[in-house]
């Protein structure tokens, strides 16, 4: 059962191990033992029936090109293997461990399959991993196009439930009573055309809410502090993370990264569960319309969930005001911010703005400090906190850097300008007075009165609410545009990304710091950036898709 359990969450995975930093490995089900040649049991999805009794769990070498949109790297070795040890064989089960069966109903549904294993070890196994397995549904094949990804903001901050405060992990017997309404759109991949929009499921969702909102009230009445969030264990977790959309492509990144974004979530246990299966184990994307639409329904569930979970550590005044600022114009807001959190919160604020007071007590005073985890010295602000000015001129990178900060205001021309011909990842190569180079990413963050609903993306868009954030080093799997810039010209091209407005003069300028899909030179700049990446990153890095690059030529 464990094998089984490690193999639902690592199918997805190029495992690396440690020793040979450039091979990876898939583990998959296999009906032949080691030495023999792996015959790999090929089914939809990784808690299908294997069709056969008796089945092998085996690696297999990655022979193919790796390509970073598929590229989500787990890295094995003897400490990793001491850890499964110590989280799923040493402890007392729930139950006497014991086989399970692969129908439907059962397999697609893990509160039930894997109910014998110890929450706990569930759960800090998911936490120890908790980049790569939000990663497989950011980046996985659930998340490729618009359709897929106007369910999330364009920017969000995550942070975690620590198992001692999860009541799901200390009482266990809750998931038990609560796994029929923990069931989710998955067992079948080929829904009848009627069930598209059927309601059972969210009625299902709305029950377990209820009943996690009761027990939460009933064990915490005056609400938890900053013990509720969990701060980490070891240097290498990553008690927070940065998820970024692209509009059709999305990335996740350990920390917290860029300006102050508009939501935040917090995870538990259930809900981290409850994503990975209905987006990345149980998700066809062959699957019919019913099956995608139903997913994607649900998972405005999870959202809203991830989003009341964090709401309930801010005080009470706040929460329906902040949480309709994310829902503009969405004519079902009441209905979801009702019951949203009656308990308080033990945390004592001191200013107007408990979004940001929070974030910083988390970061600055709670979470584990060997994290490295601190703000974005460029994108991120305090409340009051105006931006420096623009340096006349630039000789370090540091200028640079100080040029980025004071890129702050919303609905630049520029920004329009290249979204509208679908770039909003823009890998820009800075060359230093020493003759080296860096390379940023700019970042754009689209402004949604609201992600609530599949259709009319376009409606509920605003440029002139838009933003960029000015990162270090390559970020993301799909780069629309490359840029390349002498550190003498960055006066001149922050005045092209400031003062944009369609003119000649400006247009004259777009040519002359980015690539066209069409220059003689395109594909020796495509080189040098991969190159970069690989060098700057050669256990994570892939090479890059080029099938969304700049639409328009010149």
């Amino acid at each position: 059962m464990t094998a089984r359990y490690l193999y639902e969450h690592y199918f997805l995975a190029h495992i690396n191990f440690k020793k040979s930093p450039k091979e990876f490995y898939k583990l998959v089900r296999s009906k032949t033992p080691s030495p023999q040649p792996v015959e790999v049991i090929p089914t939809l999805r990784p808690f299908d029936d294997p069709g056969t009794e008796k089945f092998y769990y085996r690696f297999r070498r990655i022979h193919s090109t790796i390509v970073h949109k598929t590229h989500m790297v787990v890295e094995f070795d003897d400490k990793e293997l001491a850890e499964i040890k110590e989280l799923f064989i040493a402890p007392k089960w729930h139950q006497t461990p014991h086989r399970v069966g692969y129908e439907k109903k059962l397999s697609a549904n893990p509160f039930v399959s894997f109910a014998q294993i110890p929450v706990q070890s569930r759960y800090q196994f998911l936490l120890n991993h908790n980049h790569y397995i939000v990663m497989t549904f950011i980046r996985g094949p659930v998340c490729r196009g618009q359709m897929a990804l106007n369910v999330i903001h364009d920017h969000f901050w995550v942070m975690f439930q620590d198992p001692k405060y999860d009541l799901s992990v200390q009482k266990p017997n809750f998931l038990q009573e609560q796994s029929d309404n923990l069931s989710m759109p998955i067992q079948s991949s080929m829904l009848s055309v009627w069930q598209t929009f059927s309601d059972a499921y969210r009625n299902k969702y709305k029950n377990y809410f209820e009943a996690k909102q009761a027990l939460y009230d009933k064990t915490y009445p005056q609400g938890l502090g900053l013990e509720g969030i969990w701060k980490g264990n070891r240097a290498e977790d990553a008690p927070l993370l940065t998820i970024y959309r692209h509009f059709d492509s999305a990335s996740v990144h350990r920390g917290v990264i860029g300006e102050l974004p508009r939501t935040l979530w917090v995870i538990d246990y259930p809900q981290l569960e409850r994503i990975y299966y209905s987006l990345v184990a149980g998700y066809d994307v062959y699957g019919n319309i019913s099956h995608q639409t139903n997913v994607r329904r649900y998972m405005d569930f999870l959202r809203i969930e991830g989003e009341a979970n964090f709401l309930s550590y801010l005080p009470k005044k706040y929460r329906i005001p902040l949480f309709n600022s994310w829902y503009i114009g969405d004519g079902q807001v009441e209905d979801k911010a009702d019951n949203l959190l009656d308990r308080g919160t033990k945390i004592k604020y001191h200013t107007p703005y408990p979004k940001s007071e929070f974030i910083e007590k988390v970061v600055k005073k709670h979470i584990l400090k060997s994290t490295g985890i601190t703000f974005d010295p460029i994108n991120y602000y305090k409340e009051g906190e105006k931006p420096p000015t623009l340096p006349k001129t630039f000789r370090t990178y540091k200028d640079f850097e100080q040029g980025a900060r004071s890129l702050t205001t919303a609905g630049i021309g520029f920004v329009k300008h290249v979204t509208d011909r679908g770039a909003n990842l823009l890998h820009l190569r800075i060359i230093q007075p020493n003759g080296k180079s860096r390379v940023s990413t700019l970042v754009i963050n689209r402004w949604h009165d609201n992600v609530n609903s599949l259709f009319g993306e376009e409606s509920r868009l605003d440029s002139s609410k838009d933003t960029i954030d000015i990162l270090p080093g390559s970020i993301g799997s799909y780069p629309n545009l490359f840029g390349i810039v002498h550190y003498k010209d960055l006066p001149d091209f922050f005045d092209l990304i400031t003062h944009f407005d369609k003119s000649e003069h400006y247009l004259q300028k777009v040519d002359k710091y980015f690539v066209s899909r069409s220059d003689p030179k395109f594909w020796e700049t495509f080189d040098w950036f991969q190159a970069h990446f690989e060098h700057a990153d050669p256990r994570g890095a892939g090479l890059y898709d080029l099938n969304r690059y700049y639409r328009e030529a010149w």
